[in-house]
């Protein structure tokens, strides 16, 4: 196929974000070219090969999951934007999950896609403060728009105007921050009712192969609309004259020009990538802060199912063994206070059970000290975390036998921060971005807009709305109007 040199809009990183957004600008006829610097698309949502499996990175669940029929979701908005049937994600329910706390999860909450089972759960241990909870609850309400409006404000700030108990406020904070904050032990208001809305009032999902299934989708769709994808293509710099775009330097040399160019690889990695503007608007993008969260994740397979094991039925696990909930850079390499424990199979399959047993746990990292260690030193630090992490996570789950974990692996892996800068090239392994999100999507340059992570809108759901979003009210407004 012969490629183009200039494009109604080039869009740097082929993730969800930058997929959604293509096809959505395809749908309206532009011509539109994703360039994406690796081999596989999803950027911190993918997945890899290694000894003949395919592995996720990033997806646990899908959050906003909803069933057929609910309308005025962000799930249907996105279906509908991007002209996609629900049956294509194949998308099958959580099973139940809970929050844990105290040294071997003394106090538990559990949670699933029914919000009623949340409130009972709140009112049978913390009765004092189930009015606040449905106060809190019905402020932030079933919309899809952002719960709370500019200024932005301290999420514990508003759960305190209606919650008390502070272990409460913890348990509540949680899974939001660890499946969407890029702030340290807070979460502004906006992004709390995001996450809020995403995970408690509506609810979480998986397709049986995962991620794979959701890039499957989306690229199947993006190519159906004629838009163009250039895969080890990466952009090295964006040339700017006259507070504009001009063109894109690419990793080969050559140079691309485009009306419109969306960036979906992060604030501060497209400031990166202004090398010839002024040092004032690369700081405006950049942000005041460049310190990020990480995370360490262990995969373990298992030649059983995890309910054959005696783990029960648990979705997701929030677990923190701490008087207080510390959501924060860690001081030595991993956090394994507290975290999050995964089991892929737990979701209601409806008969389709995956051939093998699987096993995520996840905890809070140091970037710093993963990125400099040398090779031998970094292998062995894995495995010595994968085995402490395994221990941690285990206070939370039901007692199994002495070695029967170890005589049910086939296969462990662990990836870190710096797996995740490697692959996605996000500065300091950084999940969720910078803490300050741009939630117009505009920079200094006037042709150059963000969408993803630090356009504001999180999860797997929340990415490619933040494409479509941007697209619209950049690109497309006022034609996109439906």
């Amino acid at each position: 196929m012969k490629r183009s040199s200039h494009y109604d809009v080039a869009i740097i990183g082929a993730g969800l974000s930058g997929l959604a957004a293509g096809i959505r600008l395809a749908h309206f006829g532009r011509r539109v070219c994703i360039f994406e610097r690796h081999s596989a698309p999803g950027g911190l949502n993918s997945f890899y090969s290694l000894d003949g499996r395919k592995y996720d990175v990033g997806l646990h669940a899908m959050t906003n999951y909803v069933p057929r029929g609910v309308k005025g979701t962000p799930l249907g908005k996105l279906l509908r934007q991007l002209r996609i049937d629900r049956d294509e994600f194949d998308l099958c329910p959580q099973r139940q999950s809970r929050v844990v706390f105290g040294l071997r999860g003394e106090t538990g909450l559990r949670f699933t896609n029914d919000m009623a089972v949340l409130e009972e759960e709140i009112a049978k241990r913390f009765p004092a403060q189930i009015d606040g909870f449905r106060r809190l609850a019905a402020l932030i309400g079933p919309s899809d728009d952002a719960a709370f409006e500019p200024p932005v404000t301290s999420a514990r700030a508003i759960i305190r105007r209606h919650i008390t108990d502070r272990l409460l406020e913890d348990m509540l904070l949680c899974p939001l921050m660890f499946y969407g904050s890029a702030q340290e032990n807070d979460m502004d208001s906006t992004q709390f009712g995001i996450m809020f809305r995403a995970i408690f009032l509506e609810g979480l999902a998986r397709p049986p192969e995962g991620v794979r299934r959701i890039l499957r989708v989306l690229l199947e769709k993006y190519r159906a609309a004629g838009g163009e994808r250039r895969m080890q293509c990466g952009v090295a710099g964006i040339i700017e004259r006259d507070g504009r775009a001009a063109a894109l330097r690419l990793d080969d040399g050559g140079e691309i020009t485009a009306d419109h160019v969306l960036s979906s690889i992060g604030s501060v990695e497209t400031a990166r990538l202004l090398a010839d503007s002024t040092e004032a608007d690369r700081a405006a993008l950049a942000g005041p802060s460049t310190d990020r969260l990480s995370f360490v994740e262990t995969i373990r397979v298992l030649k059983c199912q995890p309910q054959e094991l005696g783990w029960g039925s648990d979705t997701i696990v929030f677990f923190n063994d701490s008087e207080r909930f510390e959501y924060a850079r860690p001081g030595q390499q991993v956090d394994i206070r507290s975290g999050i424990i995964c089991f892929p199979n737990n979701f209601e399959f409806n008969g389709r059970e995956l051939p093998e047993g699987l096993l995520r746990i996840t905890c809070l990292a140091n970037y710093d000290q993963w990125a400099y260690l040398p090779e031998a030193q970094y292998r062995a630090a894995k495995q010595r975390w994968l085995e402490a992490m395994t221990r941690s996570a285990g206070r939370f789950l039901p007692p199994i036998p002495a070695g029967a974990l170890a005589a049910a692996t086939i296969a462990t892996d662990i990836f870190t921060p710096r797996t995740i800068t490697r692959f996605t090239g996000h500065l300091q392994g950084a999940i969720y971005g910078a803490p300050q999100k741009i939630r117009d999507g505009r920079t200094p340059v006037k042709n150059l807009y963000l969408c993803g992570t630090d356009q504001g809108l999180m999860g797997i759901i929340g990415a490619m709305l933040s494409g479509i979003t941007m697209a619209n009210a950049h690109i497309l407004h006022p034609e996109a109007r439906e």
